[in-house]
């Protein structure tokens, strides 16, 4: 009985701190994939544009370049000088939106692999040592249940034996007492008996004596 008692205490508590365990994990791990994207993505931003405005300044110093030394052919060659930094920081920004979206999906990959690894750790380790702690407790339990039991056995038992011994000794006490006065009354009774039949022969006796006395006077 102790023991599917246990058994079902050690598995009632295992589950339930093991789902507090995981939802608390749970709720640490979006939160910190949440935070990660934020900060990911914030600092992806800034490299884009970073990026952008230097690829802009690079850009416009070609042309810059590119219109001083030709003067002949300074419309066609900003035209051309436009276009090729419209496409080269179009190019540039769709590589940096690439990158960045790489680094948010490595980011969130690895947190997520560390939290869960993390998370499977501690479900391991708290439900070891809710095992332990309530192996303990049940283990301790049982001990006093145990001890408190011999120790009501072992009273009962004393008391039992006592009562014993005591009616044991009232019993000899009453039979001895019922058998002196059994004893005293015999006696006195057959002293009575003789003292009576004593005297009545004696009596007798007189009377006799007397009578004979009597008689032989008179005759």
């Amino acid at each position: 009985m102790c023991r599917v008692v246990s058994s079902h205490v050690v598995v009632v508590v295992e589950v339930v701190v093991v789902v507090i365990v995981v939802l608390v994990v749970v709720v640490v791990e979006v939160v910190v994939v949440v935070v990660v994207v934020v900060i990911v993505e914030e600092y992806s931003s800034s490299i884009v544009v970073v990026s952008s405005s230097s690829s802009s300044s690079s850009s416009s110093s070609s042309s810059s370049s590119s219109s001083s030394s030709s003067s002949s052919s300074s419309s066609s060659s900003s035209s051309s000088s436009r276009s090729r930094s419209s496409s080269s920081s179009s190019s540039s920004s769709s590589r940096s939106r690439r990158s960045r979206r790489l680094v948010v999906v490595v980011v969130v990959v690895v947190v997520v692999v560390v939290v869960v690894v993390v998370e499977i750790v501690v479900v391991l380790v708290v439900v070891v040592v809710v095992v332990v702690v309530v192996v303990v407790v049940v283990v301790v339990v049982v001990v006093v249940v145990v001890v408190v039991v011999v120790v009501v056995v072992v009273v009962v038992v004393v008391v039992v034996v006592v009562a014993v011994v005591v009616v044991v000794v009232v019993v000899v006490v009453v039979v001895v007492v019922v058998v002196v006065v059994v004893v005293v009354v015999v006696v006195v009774v057959v002293v009575v008996v003789v003292v009576v039949v004593v005297v009545v022969v004696v009596v007798v006796v007189v009377v006799v004596v007397v009578v004979v006395v009597v008689v032989v006077v008179v005759t």
